[in-house]
């Protein structure tokens, strides 16, 4: 069982500008990007990244949370999966696609406040 995950160097980058310009931390971050990508009907794509980003703990990534964000994805799979299966693959995965979503939410809303008000609406 794999307790770590090592984003891509995009990902890293977009995670370090978010958090200074919304002082949210990179983990919080990347569980509202795990959210958004969940929003989206379409399967991720679970191959080969670089691992160049930033390394995570996988309690700091869920928390408490950690069955629930296995549970959404399983859901999104339609399928169980395995714990192995779940994290880092299926959960950086959906950390990868989501923090797409999340640079071009904030660069739509023009500032932190906007943006934080129309996510945390969501």
């Amino acid at each position: 069982m794999n307790f770590r995950l090592k984003t891509t160097q995009y990902t890293a980058e977009k995670l370090k500008q978010l958090h200074t310009s919304t002082n949210l931390t990179p983990n919080i971050l990347a569980r509202l990007a795990v959210s958004l990508s969940l929003k989206e009907e379409h399967p991720v794509s679970t191959q080969e990244m670089d691992t160049n980003g930033i390394e995570f703990n996988r309690n700091t990534l869920t928390g408490k949370y950690d069955y629930v964000f296995k549970a959404l994805i399983a859901q999104h799979c339609q399928r169980e999966i395995s714990d192995d299966e779940y994290f880092p693959g299926l959960f950086n995965a959906h950390l990868e696609r989501g923090i797409r979503y999340l640079a071009n939410e904030y660069q739509y809303a023009g500032n932190s406040e906007k943006f934080l008000k129309y996510i945390l609406s969501e």
